[in-house]
């Protein structure tokens, strides 16, 4: 799987936001705001094909998780991403 490259992460007000790239009359009532770890794997994986392993191994190196913890929260941010249409 991969982000969809017509995406953008952008700080609007402090928050890291997902926006739309070249897109005019794009619906702008759904905003899709990315915590902290939500960034840092954002920012890990694009512009890169990725599998749920990867997602794991980058939680497990940046947080005090074991791989049963990992696999669940990396499963769950997978699902969100793919819930807002943002993996290809």
């Amino acid at each position: 799987m991969k982000i969809n490259q017509e995406y953008k992460v952008r700080e609007i007000l402090g928050e890291n936001v997902v926006v739309v790239q070249g897109r005019y009359g794009v619906d702008m009532t759904k905003v899709i705001s990315l915590n902290e770890s939500s960034l840092l794997l954002w920012n890990a994986l694009y512009e890169r094909e990725f599998e749920v392993k990867d997602v794991v191994a980058l939680l497990m190196e940046h947080y005090d998780v074991d791989e049963s913890q990992a696999s669940v929260d990396a499963q769950k941010w997978i699902d969100s991403l793919v819930k807002c249409k943002l993996i290809e």
